[in-house]
């Protein structure tokens, strides 16, 4: 295990295999402060510069996934110290969004707030039955600051996104994935070894061909005659890898492949 504890005061890194999984850990509720999204962004940088770690699995420890930003630390802040904060926080989770390795959250509680706004920014979303989604911000007359007025449009429709950030309501784990906010719901014991289960299977997966899939989805919004063009970009670059010739080949003698990520 890895947990790189003088780099790391609120996060657990282990390695399994070609897939790592980040454990956030600031008890009581892993409220996000900015030494914990500075871990967050370092823990990134490290993913990306990791060839070898095919998948990532973000979770947190205890009751929460994450329950919001660190109120304590917001109270004392005026306007020019809260765009700075905000900054951050959108860029550090860019960061996790445009890694080239997918992300899964794997929410085991609240994801709340910054929270909610970490889980969007991950690629693939897994919760338990006992996790709690919501932008709850209206309730403290702020609003969100780390996505989540760009992230949550996306992922459930505009009015549907006004309604819990004008209301700050918060919904269980059956609404959010009625929603389209989360994959998949599962019971508390099986969170960890679903996350990790899916993490696996994609792990198995041509390594170019996924991060390179993962690209084209990302960039897909907007200009459509630009996506097709990129699409057919990447599909190419496919073709120039070793590992697209052992696929083909293992498809053709019935075999498994074994991708080198090459």
């Amino acid at each position: 295990m890895d947990s790189h504890p003088a780099h790391h005061r609120f996060l657990q890194i282990e390695q399994q295999g070609p897939v790592a999984l980040l454990t956030i850990h600031r008890p009581p509720v892993n409220a996000l402060n900015t030494e914990l999204l500075l871990e967050l962004q370092r823990a990134a940088a490290g993913f990306a510069a990791a060839p070898q770690t095919r998948v990532v699995v973000l979770t947190g420890e205890g009751k929460a996934f994450v329950a919001g930003a660190d109120i304590v630390e917001m109270q004392a802040m005026d306007s020019r110290r809260a765009r700075e904060y905000s900054a951050l926080g959108q860029s550090v989770f860019s960061d996790i969004e445009t890694l080239p390795q997918p992300v899964i959250a794997a929410v085991n509680g609240y994801s709340l707030g910054g929270g909610c706004e970490l889980a969007m920014a991950c690629d693939v979303r897994i919760a338990s039955e006992a996790a709690w989604f919501g932008q709850p911000e209206v309730n403290l007359a702020v609003i969100p600051g780390f996505g989540g007025t760009q992230r949550l449009p996306r992922l459930v429709g505009y009015a549907k996104a006004k309604e819990l950030i004008l209301t700050g309501e918060q919904i269980r784990a059956a609404e959010a994935h009625r929603l389209g906010l989360v994959n998949r719901v599962v019971t508390a014991d099986a969170l960890l070894p679903a996350a990790l289960q899916l993490a696996a299977l994609i792990a198995s997966r041509g390594p170019a061909a996924i991060r390179l899939a993962k690209r084209a989805i990302d960039l897909s919004d907007g200009d459509r005659p630009a996506g097709f063009a990129r699409e057919a970009e990447f599909f190419s670059q496919c073709f120039a890898t070793g590992d697209k010739q052992e696929g083909m080949q293992a498809f053709l003698e019935k075999r498994t492949p074994a991708f080198s990520g090459k």
